[in-house]
């Protein structure tokens, strides 16, 4: 089943979970200005959107200000951006607006602030021009009045829904339009998180069900690769490799899949975010911030690396344990007859001190990447918070605008923190993908592809000038076999051990095939065929009894699954076994444990 409908919607998922989290943390901002703040929350918003609108910033009045009628009642300007509405009507720093349309202010009146000319400039419609009444000092330092003209041109969409917020909050800077606006934000704070968790439970859901998913069908792709490889490489591998690349690598790259398509995904964006939301407030402070970020990329590269080849070399000393554990188990009545304790537990004992030492590696790299990475970002912390002050005592910044910024800042060094296990994570992946798929990509059983089914044995098997030599050895195995059966005939070959018995045997199912001469089943080359309709015909008895861990019928039928019982019991009693099936509890039905270790004989 295609995975990326759910990626998808995680990484939709972990977006609204980020933006909602900045928004959350910029509420904080208006909060502090309803309660902190002189210009209250309906003053703040105005300015941002006059600074939007106009390119134009205000000096904000606290309560020492309003005992200078100049700073109280006019609107001082502190800056003027490029190219912006502002600049094009004339406008300049130190510019003192007196006026805005009808409203004009004098110094001594008191029914009028510089928030209510601030309000008229926020709030003038779109695509108009707006009389501007501007004091400004000559050349000789002497005040002059003057008459600007300043275009309003097209609110953005964002700024007009913010305004239409605000209508619910009271502009008066009473005890209770107070307590109304700290409600209003506690309310939106409430909605944002009720919203952000549902997003963060679809996300972790998605990412949980889409990692599981994806290692079950890894697994199971594993496991159909290897029953189709040839049985050399397995002469030539240790089994409980490929047992723990199935197993243990898909564990370990299901942890790291879990992370990327969470954490990795999440604090990432919302350390991105956050900064978004810092660059909003103050783009110049924010830029100092991350002036460490070169160093903490280039930390997770030399660490990554590190954690990569010792994961490698874990895995590796992980399958040879568990070989270790499966050869120790197997022959435990040796052990035990023999009293070779000691013995076997000192060589597991050297293994797992390997695979120790591997995991420690692996340790001491998780264990540095998060506080250097706390200290790089302790450094631009400080380096921001040491400018940032100045310019607030300066009076080039509001002081809860910077307060706001730090939380922020923060927020995202600290998503960022938490980023910091990520990239060696993703190295442990890495280098179990490498072992999983180097597995998948060993060569399958060859088959020609317009190979022919074999027709049902008529005539016999013909052995022809037949060489095999085993991989990884120099010396033949078999050297000029020729060998002729008739169909019908019972044959036994008989010779000492090492003559070539087994392998004679294990060349006409195809196990191997030889290195010249041929095999014929009625004329035919087995090279030729099938290999399924080949081994339809063979039935094998090994020297090793082989069950699996299943009902006697099962195992009985093990060649034809879609035997009948009455087939099944025909077959036992051709085998001799009938009369000992039907003693055990539950007949055919009986459950024969693993190796057979529920019967005797």
């Amino acid at each position: 089943m295609a995975q990326w409908p759910r990626v998808i919607t995680v990484v939709l998922s972990a977006m609204v979970v980020s933006a909602l989290l900045s928004l959350s943390f910029v509420t904080v901002i208006p909060l502090l200005k309803v309660m902190m703040g002189d210009e209250g929350l309906h003053g703040w918003v105005d300015r941002k959107v006059v600074s939007h609108r106009y390119g134009l910033e205000f000096y904000v009045p606290g309560n020492v200000d309003f005992m200078q009628s100049d700073i109280a009642h006019h609107l001082l300007v502190t800056d003027v951006k490029d190219a912006s509405l502002g600049e094009k009507a004339g406008l300049a720093e130190f510019d003192r607006v007196v006026g805005v349309g009808g409203l004009l202010i004098e110094s001594s009146d008191p029914q009028y602030w510089s928030l209510d000319l601030l309000e008229e400039l926020a709030t003038a419609p779109d695509e108009r021009q707006v009389t501007l009444q501007v004091r400004r000092a000559d050349g000789d330092g002497a005040a002059r009045m003057e008459t600007l003209l300043i275009e309003t041109g097209d609110r953005p969409f964002y700024l007009s829904r913010l305004e239409r917020l605000m209508s619910f909050v009271p502009r008066e800077q009473t005890r209770d339009s107070k307590t109304k606006a700290v409600i209003f934000i506690v309310l939106g704070v409430g909605v944002i998180t009720v919203v952000r968790c549902a997003a963060k439970f679809v996300q972790e859901y998605l990412a949980q069900k889409t990692v599981q998913v994806a290692i079950s069908d890894l697994r199971e792709d594993a496991y159909a690769h290897v029953l189709e490889m040839p049985i050399g490489y397995f002469a030539g591998e240790r089994p409980s490799d490929s047992v723990s690349r199935i197993i243990r690598d898909t564990s370990v790259m299901r942890k790291a899949i879990k992370i990327m398509l969470g954490k990795a995904i999440r604090e990432p964006l919302n350390a991105l975010f956050l900064l978004l939301a810092a660059l909003w407030l103050d783009w110049k402070l924010t830029l100092v911030f991350t002036c460490g970020v070169p160093f903490v990329v280039g930390l997770l590269v030399v660490l990554g690396k590190k954690m990569r080849k010792a994961t490698r070399k874990s895995l590796m000393v992980s399958s040879e344990m568990l070989g270790k554990l499966q050869e120790a188990l197997a022959s435990v009545r040796v052990i035990k007859v023999y009293n070779q304790y000691e013995y076997e537990n000192k060589r597991f004992r050297t293994v797992n001190r390997r695979f120790l030492k591997q995991v420690l590696k692996m340790s001491k790299v998780e264990a540095a990447t998060q506080p250097i990475m706390e200290v790089l970002g302790m450094a631009a912390g400080s380096a921001a918070l040491v400018i940032g002050a100045q310019w607030v005592t300066g009076g080039s910044m509001d002081g809860t605008e910077f307060l706001g910024l730090l939380i922020l800042l923060g927020c995202a060094a600290e998503a960022a923190r938490k980023t910091g296990d990520i990239w060696p994570a993703i190295q442990e992946a890495e280098a179990a993908a490498e072992r999983i798929f180097g597995l998948m990509d060993s060569p399958t059983e060859y088959e020609k592809p317009d190979a022919q089914n074999l027709a049902p044995l008529n005539r016999g098997i013909e052995f022809r000038d037949v060489v095999f030599t085993y991989p990884r050895s120099s010396t033949p195995a078999l050297r000029g076999v020729n060998l002729s059966i008739s169909a019908g005939h019972n044959v036994a070959i008989v010779g000492g051990n090492g003559s070539g018995k087994t392998t004679l045997m294990n060349l006409v199912p195809r196990f191997y095939n030889p290195d010249s001469g041929c095999i014929l089943i009625d004329g035919v080359d087995i090279r030729d065929v099938r290999l399924r309709s080949l081994r339809d015909q063979i039935a094998m008895v090994t020297q090793n009894v082989v069950t699996f861990n299943d009902t006697v019928a099962a195992n009985i039928a093990y060649g034809r699954l879609d035997a009948t019982r009455q087939e099944i019991t025909e077959a036992a009693h051709r085998a001799y076994v009938h009369e000992f099936v039907d003693t055990l509890p539950d007949g055919y039905d009986t459950m024969i444990g693993e190796h057979g270790s529920g019967f005797s004989g």
